[in-house]
């Protein structure tokens, strides 16, 4: 089956998939677009309900709760900035400086209506949106970087990367897709360490 997930943590509380890039975290409009994450993670586990959700070009990790008391704990757990998501992605151009310390992007995001679903930068009615970043390498033309959103705004990363003149790879909306089959961006960790139960740790290796 083309877009398999990967199965990398369950148990009474949740689960956590390695979702493929090309597949949609939730359904979406239209009968071509039901084949899911969420709807594969139900056919398993039919108490199982989505937490976050990446998107459709992102690959990576993906929290699943198991029943709808468990979705208000794990969400109230995003919504207290309690939970540690880091992403890899690879952008064009070489980003500076290459000394491995972390910086951050601090620029208020909004989305841009006439051209949805794409988000814009706007200082004066965007939502405040922050993102860390650092360098790990120069690989020919191109940085590889992690990455660290403080806040959770749609196509964050996305936008930011573009801002600062550096956008990821194989982005179909805010870059170029030339010369690569999908988005090079992918959400590597994803650690709770004040989760009901237990903390949760788990980490996915980038395909790229």
């Amino acid at each position: 089956m083309k877009h398999e997930l990967g199965w990398l943590f369950e148990d009474g509380r949740c689960l956590v998939v390695d979702k493929p890039a090309g597949l949609l975290s939730v359904p979406g409009r239209g009968e071509d677009k039901q084949d899911c994450a969420s709807s594969r993670v139900q056919q398993r586990h039919a108490d199982a309900l989505i937490v976050h959700r990446l998107d459709q070009a992102t690959s990576g990790l993906l929290l699943f709760a198991r029943g709808a008391e468990m979705q208000r704990a794990f969400s109230y757990e995003f919504m207290q900035r309690r939970v540690h998501k880091r992403y890899l992605a690879v952008v064009e151009g070489l980003l500076q400086p290459l000394d491995g310390e972390w910086r951050e992007i601090d620029l208020p995001l909004i989305a841009d209506w006439p051209n949805r679903p794409l988000q814009k930068i706007d200082q004066v009615q965007g939502k405040p949106s922050r993102t860390r970043w650092r360098v790990l390498a120069h690989e020919g033309g191109r940085s590889r970087v992690e990455l660290e959103p403080v806040t959770g705004r749609s196509h964050q990363l996305r936008v930011h990367l573009q801002a600062i003149g550096h956008p990821i790879v194989g982005d179909a909306l805010y870059g170029s897709t030339e010369g690569e089959p999908r988005l090079l961006l992918h959400a590597c960790e994803l650690a709770l360490p004040e989760a009901p139960g237990g903390a949760i740790s788990v980490v996915s290796p980038a395909p790229f």
